[in-house]
């Protein structure tokens, strides 16, 4: 029995196993003209309907083999969409396969596709288009079965005004220019198996310049140089992924940077990771990202969760193998700072939903829960805490590693449940290495682990020592607040926490570090502004384009009252419109039509202006 509280398909009695998808976007009308092919395989005997996920589409018609069908639209649920109803011709045994044809328009007020105007892009000259489909997003791209318990493969052929181009994520096969039309079609094709929310679709004024052998980045032409510099050690990190793993499965691996309304730092939709231009820092700090995207490669798009109560199998694996990456690239440190940074982000979290909230247990109960209301770092960082704890129990790296490339190996092209993990975990700890230590595992707090709410029942131990440096200076400057002793301080202060050893500490962990020196400072009352202007005249962290400490540093002056920093603030918020008083409200409803709509939703909720929602 298939198990997705988040979807209205049929998915026990029929698969969607391929899709054709032809699209014509109309910038002018803001939709996208399409008719989507919909290759399905009954599951079991007696068929004589087929249930899709459509949010914010104008259907216009189901075929089946040139035969008009029967269909109706349900009313809209708010958050799950309307389900489109289709009444089969005949009554189809078990393992049929057959065919619907269906045409119809994407709305502008979908949650998939992002309509941006020139002004809003680099260029200031075209017009851009982008989708996010995860989690529950696709059903407003195209009918479908909108779950991730199913994979298929999809061919697209995409119609755009020229000179602009489309992009999506699957492989390029060709283009064709209609020069009576002033337009050129692009066709992609997906051979790889994927879930629905990983079709991806991106429409602008893009090129590429090729970073790997595998590997080009895109984006508009004012800024492809700084991108493939910035991502210049791409493929570094997919061949230390496939050292670790398996060899890549997906042929390419390309990069979209996409206009800042973008609402995530990145998303892993294959052969084409989406990501937010907040990491085109200048120095390549902030390509941790990167690896994290690369290593969805396995985690999550070749092994996926099998409905959204399981993501942390996406994301808790993921960042688990992100930081494998990170460590075997600079060194074990680099895993070490960047998992404190992450409880600390987890503590953040779980503090903001509270502790006894069932949405930060690692496997949450979503039944009629929109996932996007679910969406923080519990899977991620509890996730990752859970894989780093079990590999510890086990024996350490040199039992859990063979054991991950084996989860792999076990999993790839398919959706599985925490039971399902947990089940092949012990079968290969006994096989591989004994009963003795298969009984290592009995000792885990499973269910505190994954159905308790709160922090986990164990806190994992890493290397302190240049985090207490941090938190040191952080200390320093909390006790100069009241008698003004300034000049003890010095530029040098965030460049060498530890005497005679910056040498020995990795570029990125440097950054990691100011981090950490911020986030200690934010756990102290408000400093005086005169303590800000200091700190800020000392370490020039107004400047700094590292969107990770620039947003944390604006938290520390805005607990302040530090006022000259509210321009940066805004111009933060507008340019990058990501996840804001008065003066966040007031930017917000300024720039709303910025936001992705995603975002936008999410942000309403936190600055409690949900009733400005139509």
């Amino acid at each position: 029995m298939v198990y997705d509280p988040n979807t209205f398909s049929n998915i026990n009695e029929v698969q969607t196993v391929h899709l054709n998808l032809n699209f014509s976007v109309n910038f002018e009308l803001k939709n996208i003209d399409a008719t989507v092919t919909l290759k399905l395989i009954t599951l079991v005997d007696n068929v004589n309907k087929v249930i899709l996920d459509t949010s914010h589409l104008n259907v216009k018609s189901v075929s089946l083999s040139g035969v008009q069908l029967k269909y109706n639209l349900a009313p809209r649920d708010e958050k799950f969409g309307s389900a489109l109803h289709i009444e089969l011709d005949k009554i189809l045994p078990a393992n049929t396969e057959f065919s619907l044809d269906i045409a119809y328009t994407t709305l502008e007020r979908g949650t998939a596709v992002q309509w941006l105007g020139p002004r809003q892009t680099v260029g200031k000259k075209y017009p851009y288009l982008f989708t996010q489909c995860q989690a529950i997003h696709a059903r407003s791209l195209l009918p479908c079965q909108d779950t991730p318990a199913f994979k298929l493969s999809y061919s697209a052929e995409v119609e755009v005004p020229q000179p602009l181009r489309a992009l999506m994520s699957a492989i390029r096969i060709g283009e064709e220019e209609n020069a009576e039309k002033a337009t050129k079609t692009y066709k992609f094709e997906q051979t790889t198996k994927i879930p629905s929310y990983l079709i991806a679709l991106a429409v602008g004024n893009l090129v590429g310049k090729e970073i790997g052998p595998r590997s080009t980045v895109w984006t508009e032409p004012e800024v492809v140089d700084e991108a493939a510099w910035e991502f210049a050690d791409t493929e570094k990190f997919i061949t230390t992924g496939e050292k670790l793993l398996t060899p890549y499965e997906w042929k390419q691996y390309d990069i979209l940077v996409l206009p800042s309304s973008f609402p995530y730092g990145g998303m892993e939709n294959p052969c084409l990771t989406f990501v937010t231009p907040t990491l085109l820092a200048g120095d390549r700090s902030l390509v941790d990202v990167v690896a994290h995207e690369i290593s969805h490669s396995w985690m999550g798009n070749l092994v996926t969760t099998a409905n959204w109560e399981h993501f942390w199998l996406n994301e808790g694996w993921t960042v688990f193998v992100e930081r494998k990456i990170m460590g075997r690239l600079h060194g074990e440190k680099e895993l070490e700072f960047d998992a404190i940074i992450g409880w600390q982000s987890l503590e953040h979290d779980i503090k903001l939903f509270g502790e006894t909230n069932v949405l930060t247990a690692l496997v949450p109960n979503l039944q009629g829960v929109d996932p996007d209301d679910s969406f923080s770092s519990v899977p991620y960082e509890k996730g990752f805490n859970f894989l780093y704890h079990i590999q510890k129990v086990i024996g350490g790296p040199e039992f859990f590693e063979p054991y991950m490339k084996a989860h792999v190996q076990e999993f790839a092209g398919k959706s599985i449940t925490t039971d399902d993990w947990k089940n092949f975990l012990y079968s290969f700890v006994e096989k591989n290495f004994g009963a003795e230590r298969k009984a290592l595992l009995d000792t885990i707090q499973w269910e505190s682990w994954l159905h308790s709410p709160g922090m986990p029942p164990v806190k994992n131990e890493f290397d302190q020592t240049l985090a207490t440096a941090c938190e040191d200076l952080a200390r320093r400057w909390h006790l100069a607040r009241d008698n003004e002793k300034f000049d003890e301080f010095s530029p040098v202060d965030i460049e060498n926490f530890t005497p005679g050893q910056k040498s020995e500490i990795p570029f990125l962990s440097h950054v990691l570090l100011h981090i950490i020196f911020l986030e200690r400072l934010l756990e102290y009352p408000a400093f005086p502004c005169s303590t800000i202007e200091a700190i800020n005249q000392l370490y020039k962290f107004t400047t700094v384009r590292n969107a990770e400490i620039r947003f944390r540093w604006q938290e520390v002056c805005l607990s302040s009252d530090y006022e000259p920093i509210y321009p940066n603030v805004v111009a933060f918020l507008t340019e990058q419109a990501k996840n804001g008083s008065e003066l966040a409200k007031k930017t917000f409803i300024e720039n709303k039509t910025f936001y992705h709509p995603i975002a936008a939703a999410m942000i309403e909720k936190d600055l409690g202006l949900v009733q400005l929602k139509k």
